[in-house]
């Protein structure tokens, strides 16, 4: 019988697993989603979809900062490392439990549960040490975020604040470690993409690709997961004979399942064998994961605030912009049309297709709220058909040597997932 704590042990030719503190921590934000995902429901209009936006956003970084301190050094054989993640929860459902005081223009305890989870970051960085890591530098820059949070909490300007903590947290947590090349030196494309694929000359400063990949699959699903909570709550009061409603139910749980395609069988795949065969560069996981995921993880926030309404007795017209929105931005986010190719027409058509997405929402003019849920579905369905064709032969054209791969795509610019 296998121990526990061998989870969290590298497996032959498989990385280190995530752990079962990290799936733990991971329900706090399943509720702190919830919140944002209900703030926009309680307002649909888009100044409060842009203002979910940046509450999410503060939560995901929040998330990153745990999510890469264990790919790096975390063990669930260690105590310390346990206890770490277990002591970020207390304030993290602190400010779930506050997010809605934060659309009602009350962020103070929020922001001061956010100080308190960047301080436990910072103390976690400063111990155990880790040879090759500059821990002593991202402890400080948690540190000046907790105080920059804690401030927000008693002066005007509050987003502000959080927008300049977030920003200098982006930039020492992954893209810190890179090599510094000499001012005014503006590297080609192709300088570029080397740089991001070169495995780092210090294996200590590297991230584990199977780790993170799974890491961000599985917060991932639980995003999916909201869309299909929002379906099935929505069943409670819903009387049983009500054909609409079981017409938009079965339309969300097939979207939902599209969306778990369009991810999973596609994107998720390249994003693995690019960073594993980077040998775990740090500013290519900056790129496909820290940067490039927030906008495909907020899109499914926006399509299961968008469904739920949906499945109100009046939805409200912007149900079905907050549905089409979300799923364009997805398909944008997770690139699943992009099929390796810079010719004029592939692109045309990949525009055509993402504007068609979003004009969708057009349909809640002639059809009933849950008649456009499930037009969504199908269209959703068509998309992770053609999705998987595409990206299969990529992989296959990829090979083991993507930099190859793409000098004979042209080297395009700096990836954007």
């Amino acid at each position: 019988m296998t121990d526990v704590d061998d989870n969290a042990g590298a497996a032959p030719g498989h990385g280190k697993r995530v752990g079962w503190v990290e799936l733990y921590f991971d329900l706090v934000f399943v509720f702190a989603v919830g919140q944002v995902a209900h703030g926009i429901v309680a307002e649909p209009h888009w100044p409060r979809a842009a203002a979910a936006l940046g509450l999410f956003a503060t939560l995901w970084w929040t998330w990153i900062g745990f999510a890469v301190l264990y790919n790096r050094r975390g063990d669930d054989s260690r105590v310390a490392d346990r206890l770490f993640v277990l002591a970020g929860t207390i304030p993290c459902g602190i400010a779930a439990t506050q997010a809605h005081h934060v659309f009602e223009g009350h962020p103070a305890i929020f922001a001061l549960a956010m100080a308190g989870v960047r301080l436990i970051l910072a103390a976690a960085h400063r111990w155990p040490a880790r040879e090759g890591l500059d821990q002593r530098r991202i402890s400080w820059g948690y540190a000046a975020s907790a105080a920059l949070f804690a401030a927000s909490a008693f002066v005007p300007y509050t987003w502000a604040l959080w927008v300049f903590a977030l920003l200098q947290e982006a930039g020492f947590l992954l893209l810190g470690d890179r090599s510094r090349r000499r001012r005014g030196d503006r590297p080609s494309r192709a300088a570029q993409w080397r740089a991001l694929l070169a495995t780092p000359r210090d294996p200590n400063l590297a991230v584990d690709s199977a780790h993170l990949a799974e890491r961000f699959g599985l917060f991932m699903i639980l995003l999916l997961g909201e869309l299909v909570i929002t379906v099935g709550t929505a069943a409670l009061e819903r009387p049983a004979d009500d054909v609409a409603y079981w017409l938009a139910m079965v339309g969300g749980l097939v979207l939902a399942g599209a969306l778990w395609w369009l991810y999973f069988t596609s994107a998720a795949r390249i994003y693995e064998r690019m960073l594993g065969l980077s040998g775990g560069n740090p500013a290519l996981a900056y790129s496909l994961y820290a940067v490039g995921h927030l906008p495909s993880a907020f899109a499914l926030v926006l399509i299961a605030a968008g469904v739920n309404l949906s499945l109100h007795e009046s939805p409200p017209h912007a149900a079905a912009w907050f549905t089409t929105a979300g799923l364009t931005i997805y398909l944008l986010g997770t690139r699943v049309f992009a099929a390796g190719s810079h010719r004029w027409y592939y692109g045309l058509a990949r525009t055509a297709a993402l504007a068609a997405t979003a004009c969708l929402a057009f349909l809640d003019r002639i059809l009933p709220a849950p008649a456009v849920v499930v037009v969504i579905a199908v269209w959703g369905c068509g998309a992770a058909a053609i999705a998987s064709t595409i990206r299969h032969r990529v992989l296959d054209r990829m090979g083991d040597d993507p930099l190859e791969y793409l000098r004979r795509q042209g080297l395009p610019g700096r990836p954007r997932p």
